[in-house]
């Protein structure tokens, strides 16, 4: 990892180093073009295709019913059930005391406003399952639509090698008494859900992380159909002065390192120190990690910032927007009020990432590419709309009735005007 100092950066190279563009963008961006044109123009037969081209599979169906997902999810071993079981019931209660009725407001006498919640009709839910399959991630789209109410869940993943999927999918699936898995990955999932074809029915908005194909499609298609936000690589920045633990650090680091090569781990440190100590560590805890070529590849994409305090440390981390943010320091406390933008934040050493990653009840699913600087991670609000009401009584209608008249007629809208006139004088003449 390399090694900079905050003191000595202009504010170009700061930028320069929160900015998360590759090289190859350009070239992302027309591959996705292409795949979102086909799917659009040639719906199931495209699909098929690329699940032979990008998955290598040829698929007889693409998608999974409820029948054959039970059988599947029958296979999935004790340990794991009990797990994800646990991990279901703390996303549940986390997210269900989101659910909230606003109340009615008497702006002036006779004037009575208020919002009510509807649940978005058709959503479609992208669960990744390249180079690592994410039940997790099932659970943390599918268990706030639910709760939110949705009535047609559209669920999109990567085929196997087998043309199915595994029994994680299949046993949360069931949990959450989805009707069919549709057996579509990367862009053409996208699209697919975005313009419909002839098996997957057209949603309204799209949910869930992906690679960069899928981060673009989301961001070419969201005038088709709403996103959650434009999700990408995933990424941490863990904020560490002398009482952090090298050994932790260094594991949360590699935990988000695993993820792809294009994920980055950013550690801004106070102590020379500490930061050698996690480097250290990382090359240690790197050569026992099944995915470490992975890893390797994300670390050297990474990089160590040291600041002269951890009030330095969080301008920085403000700046870069990480999607998590890990305070890996027993002074926690008097930083919080000064975290801007992040993601999801992480307290103290004894609180790494996995932790929300899986099963402590917040939703994993987080704005990347410092978009957590205008974005919130999914919640229950982000599968709901809030329509507004109003009512006025005739004496609401007197209260309000002049002034609606004079801003108006102030715009020059006249009919705008007379829409109130007449009813005022409707109200005289009775």
């Amino acid at each position: 990892m390399k090694i900079y100092n905050l003191k000595d950066l202009t504010q170009q190279k700061i930028k320069a180093l929160c900015s998360r563009s590759i090289a190859d963008d350009n070239l992302v961006k027309s591959r996705t073009e292409e795949i979102i044109s086909n799917v659009k123009s040639n719906g199931d037969t495209a699909l098929l295709s690329y699940a032979q081209q990008f998955d290598g599979i040829a698929l007889s169906s693409l998608y999974i019913g409820k029948d054959e997902l039970i059988e599947i999810a029958k296979q999935i071993p004790a340990e794991a059930k009990a797990a994800i079981d646990t991990a279901y019931q703390n996303i549940h209660k986390f997210h269900s005391s989101q659910v909230n009725k606003e109340p009615k407001v008497e702006t002036m006498a006779g004037v009575v406003c208020w919002r009510e919640v509807r649940a978005i009709e058709r959503v479609g839910l992208y669960i990744p399952g390249g180079t690592a399959v994410l039940p997790s991630t099932f659970l943390m789209l599918g268990i706030p639509a639910k709760i939110a109410g949705c009535q047609n869940i559209v669920v999109c993943s990567p085929p196997q090698k087998d043309g199915k999927v595994n029994c994680y999918i299949a046993y949360v699936a069931s949990l959450l008494e989805i009707e069919k898995v549709y057996l579509v990955g990367g862009a053409q999932a996208i699209a697919a859900m975005a313009y419909g074809t002839e098996s997957i029915p057209q949603v309204y908005k799209i949910f869930g992380p992906g690679n960069r194909y899928v981060t673009e499609a989301k961001k070419q298609l969201q005038h088709i159909a709403a996103i959650d936000m434009p999700a990408g690589p995933s990424e941490v920045l863990v904020l560490a002065d002398e009482t952090a633990i090298p050994s932790y650090v260094a594991a949360d680091l590699l935990a988000q390192a695993e993820h792809g090569v294009d994920s980055q781990s950013i550690l801004v440190v106070t102590s020379n120190k500490t930061a050698a100590a996690v480097v250290n560590e990382v090359e240690a805890q790197l050569a026992d990690l099944p995915r470490k070529d992975i890893a390797a590849a994300a670390i050297a994409n990474s990089y160590i910032m040291m600041v002269d305090n951890l009030e330095q440390g969080m301008e920085f981390s403000n700046e870069y927007a990480p999607e998590h943010l890990i305070l890996a320091t027993e002074n926690y406390e008097p930083i919080i009020p000064s975290i801007r933008n992040a993601g999801s934040v992480f307290l103290g050493n004894l609180t790494p990432e996995s932790a929300g990653d899986y099963a402590s009840g917040t939703n994993h699913t987080l704005p990347t590419s410092g978009f957590a600087k205008a974005y919130s991670g999914v919640s229950v609000d982000t599968f709901v709309k809030k329509i507004t009401f109003q009512h006025l009584s005739e004496k609401g209608l007197k209260n309000i009735g002049n002034t609606v008249e004079t801003l108006a007629s102030a715009e020059g809208l006249q009919a705008h005007k007379n829409a109130v006139t007449i009813r005022l004088q409707g109200l005289a003449e009775n």
